[in-house]
């Protein structure tokens, strides 16, 4: 806050200084987060942003996942074993290793893969999650090679994967395709694309961080999906809501690899039990439910479609228009921050916050977002959906 001095000299005058627009922006991320923990309706409440105890009480039942008198984890036996062997069962490979990350689980994979293949090249989307937010750590750490296949926002082609110009050694894949909208191929799409790129002598990994949502979409159980790739990693807190870690899984000479190079990445972590524990009660409670949301998702989807058509919104598009896991993308004619004030407003003044996540700009005049149903969503129905879009929309200017 700055004075200046009035006409007269004698009585200072206060002006505020204007507050920049990344300031302006924290503080209503601070706002959005108050908004959901407080917020009496919501489409999906995020294990993420409870408090410490409320993430805590999850384990309070833990009992019924794991007998707690035995002994506690050391540097991966014991209860993180027992995780490692449920995860290759559900996915139907020889075996599964537990990692801290995602990130190190992937980076250990195709490093493994490349060593195997003699090619550290891995052909994968410029919208995977490697290229856009791990800060090029598979040059960086781990001399791999990336490039680049189809630009379009959704999976490659089995003709894209043939007709690429340069031999690789890994093909990844990442089921869904989140930066694109959680899109995914149909079932004979990823099985063309499959034996494409085994004609091409390359291994194929899938980056399946959220493949636990994918079984109603391509209507195959897990252990058929992940049966497809010559390895898979798979997230424990994305979908399963549980504190963190991954695991991959495959052939059991790959794993006991990726192990060794687990622990020269560093995580070879000395007690993991807690983590594990909510990742056991995320299999046990939330993947049975997974259908149910992705199901829901697409009656949430066509309300908030026909919703914004209601309200006169000039343009407004649900991507993809039926979703196939259930999370998906808004996109609206509006800036960003804009609807994120309208969106945080809502949820303010009426209790209901139909948009939880925060919003982008993909270009002038445009605003996206994602959208996630899970359990609190089930309780909404499509007229219910519908008016709060109608009350979201009376908020804009």
């Amino acid at each position: 806050m700055a004075e200046t001095l009035g006409q007269d000299s004698r009585e200072p005058v206060v002006s505020v200084e204007a507050v920049s627009v990344e300031e302006q922006r924290k503080r209503r991320h601070e706002r959005r987060k108050a908004a959901h923990r407080g917020a009496r309706r919501v489409l999906a409440r995020p294990g993420a942003l409870a408090t410490m105890r409320e993430r805590l009480a999850r384990l309070e039942t833990a009992e019924e996942l794991y007998d707690l008198d035995e002994p506690a984890d050391l540097y991966g036996n014991g209860i993180v074993e027992a995780l490692e062997a449920k995860v290759a069962g559900l996915l139907g490979t020889e075996a599964a290793a537990f990692f801290p990350t995602g990130t190190m689980a992937q980076q250990v994979a195709l490093r493994c893969w490349a060593g195997r293949t003699g090619d550290p090249t891995v052909a994968l989307h410029p919208l995977a999650h490697p290229e856009v937010h791990e800060r090029h750590a598979l040059t960086q750490v781990s001399g791999l090679r990336p490039v680049r296949l189809s630009s379009a926002p959704r999976l490659p082609t089995a003709a894209e994967i043939r007709d690429f110009e340069e031999p690789f050694g890994a093909l990844m894949l990442e089921l869904p395709l989140r930066d694109a909208g959680f899109v995914l191929p149909s079932w004979e799409e990823l099985t063309e694309v499959v034996e494409a790129a085994r004609e091409r002598d390359a291994v194929v990994h899938f980056d399946g961080a959220r493949l636990w949502e994918t079984t109603v979409h391509f209507g195959r159980p897990l252990h058929e999906i992940a049966g497809l790739a010559d390895s898979v990693y798979v997230s424990f807190y994305k979908s399963l809501d549980g504190f963190g870690g991954a695991a991959l899984a495959g052939p059991r000479t790959l794993v006991e690899e990726a192990k060794t190079w687990r622990h020269r990445y560093g995580g070879q972590v000395f007690q993991q039990f807690p983590t594990v524990l909510s990742a056991l009660a995320g299999l046990e409670r939330e993947l049975p439910r997974l259908p149910d949301y992705v199901r829901h998702a697409r009656v949430v989807a066509a309300a908030l479609r026909e919703g914004f058509a209601a309200a006169g919104v000039p343009w407004a598009r649900v991507h993809p228009e039926k979703p196939h896991t259930n999370e998906f993308q808004v996109w609206l004619p509006y800036e960003a921050d804009v609807v994120a004030e309208a969106a945080v407003r809502q949820a303010e003044e009426t209790g209901t916050l139909l948009f939880g996540r925060p919003w982008d700009a993909p270009g002038p005049g445009l605003a996206v977002t994602e959208i996630d149903v899970r359990a609190a969503g089930l309780e909404w129905t499509a007229d219910e959906v519908k008016a709060a879009v109608a009350e979201f929309v009376s908020l804009l200017p």
